[in-house]
């Protein structure tokens, strides 16, 4: 049984039914507890979609960590720099009207989003490298324009499936 501490209940309660059917497990909660039995593969599972939705991914960009096999993975800007303007620096991550953002993400083929000085990302493995190398470099300074012609110049090829994956 795998126990997660959930800020946003609600968001949990309100997909539990779709949740327990798609990841195979029974989802239980007591407060802002919430408690995950089934297979440990699937506790594992439900627990990095839980974790996501807890972050404030919308539901359908969660349940890819099930359906495509992508990553969840979380980066804090205070591990990145010493600045102490940190309004200014998740400005720049956002950019004018989510503009930066939108682009991050149609190069890296990355899921973004913000919370308080985490920034969160669901993608597949070969693409995450790219997402984070991308996030660090604008926390870090550098022009917008500079990270997009560099993901540009530096595009992951897609892993071709050989009919090996179950």
């Amino acid at each position: 049984m795998k126990t997660i501490l959930s800020e946003k209940l609600p968001r949990i309660l309100k997909n539990k039914k779709r949740l327990e059917s798609k990841l195979n497990v029974k989802i239980t909660h007591r407060g802002k507890e919430v408690f995950i039995q089934g297979k440990p593969t699937d506790e594992y599972t439900a627990g990095e979609i839980i974790d996501a939705l807890n972050f404030g991914f919308p539901f359908s960009t969660v349940m890819l960590i099930k359906e495509e096999d992508f990553i969840f993975e979380v980066l804090n800007i205070k591990d990145y720099t010493k600045r102490r303007d940190l309004k200014r620096i998740r400005a720049r991550i956002i950019g004018k009207k989510g503009k930066t953002l939108q682009t991050l993400h149609q190069l890296t083929k990355c899921y973004f989003e913000l919370k308080d000085n985490l920034v969160g990302i669901i993608c597949s493995p070969e693409f995450l490298e790219s997402g984070q190398e991308a996030t660090i470099s604008i926390i870090h300074g550098a022009k917008q324009s500079n990270v997009y012609s560099f993901l540009e110049k530096h595009q992951v090829k897609p892993i071709v499936d050989l009919g090996l994956k179950e």
